[in-house]
């Protein structure tokens, strides 16, 4: 069985080339890309002798997150992420055995975000697309995201979220890599909150997302959620809406999430299989950011509290299933 790792990053080649000394790239320069580590940049054979080191078969691709820019015009947002995926979808072409990908998108525009999603996904192989946690302060439950929600479903994408900019956090300190370490975190439990408790869960059954981080405090925080739920009853305004598109608690959706398994510790692990069910846990591992879980398989494999099945779930079943891929 293939091991498969769906939380790996780019910083495309051509980016750093075109910005190390100056220059720009689609009017972006060397602010951007954490060109201060070199690892996101190298070779397809240096990565997959990296991935072969790791025992990973298989890097599910996405473009370092910086790359998003939903800030910009629509139109120049859309050739860079064409750009990406372009490039990507190249390393895609030339290792189909070792590399799949989820595009980058233009979701300041949602007609321009499902144009090169469907164009990403018929013409270049991609398995879905990463997006961020809002659009520029919009959150995915909003109505004007309805549109986009149904070309994802039609299409059969995986979408993963991942967090680019500010995350929350920020707005109360900057320090000790807080936005970072909490910050993703809180980032991912609110667009957790806000897909369930906006009905977009209920709305579009058949959705396929993927929450980075592995849900960060979505699974410890649910039973709070749940509290809300049922605090709408009491007719308290703080809790009014909790229950305006949810018949039923937040914590039965749950299992309707993928969540990647980079956790750090073994209990941290457990407790995410026993809250979300061990066919919603797929590997990730952050590569190469700082925060990457290393060497995940001997991680994996030396956890006395999970067992062979469960490991091979994590490792290869499970994110197959999700990508819709052959692991024979």
């Amino acid at each position: 069985m293939s091991v498969i790792d769906v939380h790996a990053h780019v910083t495309p080649p051509s980016f750093r080339e075109a910005v190390l000394d100056g220059g720009t790239w689609h009017t972006l320069t060397n602010a951007i890309g954490e060109l201060e580590i070199p690892e996101f940049s190298i070779s397809p054979a240096d990565r997959i002798a990296k991935m072969d080191a790791a025992g990973i078969d298989m890097h599910v691709l996405t473009v370092n997150n910086d790359f998003y820019r939903y800030e910009l015009d629509p139109a120049l947002t859309q050739d860079i992420a064409r750009a990406c995926n372009e490039e990507i979808g190249a390393m895609m072409r030339d290792h189909p055995e070792r590399f799949t990908g989820l595009a980058t998108v233009p979701m300041q525009d949602i007609d321009m975000a499902i144009t090169e999603m469907e164009f990403a996904m018929s013409k270049l192989e991609y398995r879905g697309i990463t997006i961020n946690d809002h659009v520029n302060g919009a959150t995915l439950d909003d109505p004007m995201f309805y549109p986009f929600w149904e070309a994802v479903e039609s299409l059969g994408a995986v979408v993963f979220f991942h967090q680019c900019g500010p995350t929350l956090v920020k707005a109360r300190t900057s320090r000790y890599a807080l936005p970072n370490s909490i910050g993703n975190l809180v980032d991912r439990a609110v667009t957790f909150g806000t897909l369930v408790f906006g009905g977009v869960m209920d709305r579009y059954p058949d959705l396929k997302i993927c929450l980075g981080h592995a849900g960060g405090y979505s699974a410890f925080g649910v039973a709070r959620m749940d509290k809300t739920w049922y605090a709408a009853d009491m007719q308290v305004p703080e809790f009014a809406d909790a229950k305006t598109n949810l018949s039923r608690p937040p914590s039965e959706y749950l299992s309707r999430f993928y969540y990647d398994s980079c956790t750090y510790t073994e209990s941290t692990l457990r407790f995410l299989i026993d809250a979300v069910g061990i066919d919603r846990v797929v590997l990730g591992t952050d590569y190469p950011a700082p925060m990457v879980q290393e060497d995940p398989v001997t991680w994996l494999t030396n956890m006395p509290s999970v067992t062979e099945a469960e490991r091979i779930a994590i490792t290869s079943t499970n994110p197959a299933r999700m990508l819709g891929l052959d692991t024979a």
